[in-house]
């Protein structure tokens, strides 16, 4: 394995979908201590730190065409179960640790790690956070977080709701540490293309209801119709068979299939950043695509149609001057962002983006020269402050109450042998054929 070196700081990354890897791999580029780091995304192996990524094995372990479309390159990348890591971090030397998981898995890292490191006079600085919007689950999902030398908020406004919730129950907030987000850039928008382009950025699992969805593609491919000068794009995150970060049930996919759409309508893939460079009007529910759309100053809409909802996660947006609806924007409406709103939300349209990241690379870089190195992992979750709650988080990465692997853990010395490759394969294709297929059924069965 390659040791950092003062030019090229060595970085690890654990994710657990496709997206959290996107968060986790650019987040390592931006924070990367050293005068070598540069502002923009990795473009090879030979620029920025060293990168070594892992894949938490699970249901939404990214695919092959997913880690392509997400456009990040690692000088390494496994996958690996949660006791293989630890094992890996306990043999292996690094200068950052980039927690890129879900709370629960977080808390058990953090665990784990406090287990694996305890005889070591040094570590490395682990840094964790969200990757987009911080809409639900605000206490729960950062007190799983806390014990992380570094939380990152990716604005300004999650950074003072993050220290009222660590203050506000006794726990140390010094971790906080406000960023941006890391998949930020693209040039700015200069006005209208030919064609002019109306992208919706769709999500997984907002909204939920087939009803809704249904309501939703109507009214984009209507729009279309009444546009046919326009490109109108539907952007979707994954192909059926993947999982995302959340779980997709009823793929727009397979409902537009029922429908007649004009040729101007099209499905699209890749990377967001690509499908902005062409958009002239982004449409979504709460994706934080609108939040990269803001920061290029596209013109940017929340959609309002089925409500402005916790639920739905557009709430977030109330006060941006974004939120609108279709009959609107079929109207000829198109919003403008509220200047002081947008610089809250770490979007950085003005042009303060590239300095963004220098306070969490001070921080790191100061933890690093810590004389005598740095202090225990000590997270807010403890045996004593959440006896009812901690054991169960630990047991689902097999981890016992002091993070030690429990018997028959999952942790193979070496890769998976073609036989055993297949039969994970085919578990995770059953598994997503009974999400997007059979639970559905036995919904609406249900709901007879």
């Amino acid at each position: 394995m390659p040791v950092s070196t003062p030019n090229r700081p060595r970085i690890a990354v654990l994710a657990d979908s496709d997206t959290r890897w996107k968060w986790g791999a650019l987040t390592a580029d931006r924070i990367a201590p050293g005068p070598s780091m540069e502002a923009a995304p990795r473009e090879g192996a030979q620029v920025g730190p060293l990168l070594d990524g892992f894949l938490l094995r699970g249901r939404a372990t990214p695919t092959p065409r997913q880690l392509a479309e997400v456009g990040v390159r690692a000088d390494s990348l496994r996958e690996v179960t949660a006791v293989e890591f630890l094992r890996a971090m306990a043999e292996e030397t690094y200068d950052v640790l980039v927690l890129s998981l879900v709370g629960g898995g977080v808390q058990a890292m953090l665990h784990g790690l406090a287990r694996v490191w305890e005889n070591r006079t040094s570590r490395p600085v682990v840094v964790t956070g969200y990757v987009g919007v911080v809409y639900e689950k605000l206490a729960d999902g950062l007190l799983l977080r806390h014990g992380a030398d570094l939380v990152l908020a990716n604005s300004r406004q999650d950074a003072d709701r993050f220290r009222a919730v660590y203050e506000g129950v006794g726990a140390d907030a010094s971790a906080v540490t406000e960023v941006a987000l890391p998949f930020l850039g693209g040039a700015p928008y200069e006005g209208e293309h030919a064609p002019y382009t109306v992208v919706f950025a769709a999500q997984p699992s907002v909204p939920e209801s087939r009803k809704d969805r249904t309501y939703l593609l109507n009214r984009l491919v209507q729009h279309a119709r009444r546009h046919p000068e326009r490109e109108v794009l539907l952007k979707l995150r994954s192909k059926p068979g993947e999982h995302t970060t959340h779980i997709e049930e009823l793929p727009y996919q397979k409902l537009v299939q029922r429908l007649d759409p004009p040729a101007n309508f099209r499905l699209v893939y890749g990377n967001m950043g690509e499908v902005l460079d062409r958009t002239d009007l982004l449409v979504t529910v709460s994706s934080t695509a609108a939040l990269e759309s803001l920061h290029r100053r596209i013109p940017t809409v929340v959609l309002s149609d089925l409500g402005i909802r916790e639920s739905l996660g557009n709430h977030h947006f109330v006060g941006s001057g974004c939120l609108a609806s279709w009959d609107q924007l079929d109207a000829g409406h198109r919003p403008t962002p509220d200047e002081e709103w947008v610089s809250r939300q770490g979007v950085a349209a003005d042009g303060t983006y590239d300095s963004a990241f220098d306070a969490a690379r001070g921080r790191i870089a100061e933890l690093l020269d810590r004389p005598g190195g740095l202090p225990p992992l000590t997270p807010y979750y403890t045996s004593v402050t959440a006896p009812g709650y901690l054991p169960g988080i630990l047991a689902r990465h097999h981890l016992g109450p002091d993070g030690t692997p429990l018997p028959g853990a999952p942790a193979a010395d070496k890769e998976p042998g073609p036989v055993r490759q297949i039969v994970r394969r085919a578990a995770r294709g059953a598994y997503r054929h009974g999400v997007q297929r059979v639970a559905p059924v036995i919904r609406r069965m249900g709901e007879l």
